[in-house]
């Protein structure tokens, strides 16, 4: 069963796994997750096997990962701050 997670709810996710994890068993295990973002949808396995890395030590090297793999549309619009106004 697929899992839907919007982007801002990933760490309590990624908080469910045991670390230290290889990326094949990051894919594995994150391969039911569907993430849901400002500009679509990405599985998340599928997201994984596009990683360089071979292990992620903890939730936050694992987290800081998949921020570095999404494009930069898929969390909001180009210039947005939420932290104005």
């Amino acid at each position: 069963m697929t899992r839907h997670v919007k982007l801002n709810d990933l760490a309590s996710v990624l908080d469910e796994l045991s670390f230290p994890l290889e990326r094949t068993a990051a894919v594995e295990q994150c391969g039911d997750v569907t993430l849901q973002l400002a500009d679509g949808r990405e599985n998340l396995g599928a997201l994984l096997e596009r990683s360089n890395e071979d292990r992620f030590e903890s939730p936050d090297d694992l987290l800081n990962e998949i921020l570095s793999l999404l494009p930069q549309h898929a969390v909001g619009e180009p210039y947005q701050s939420e932290g104005e106004g």
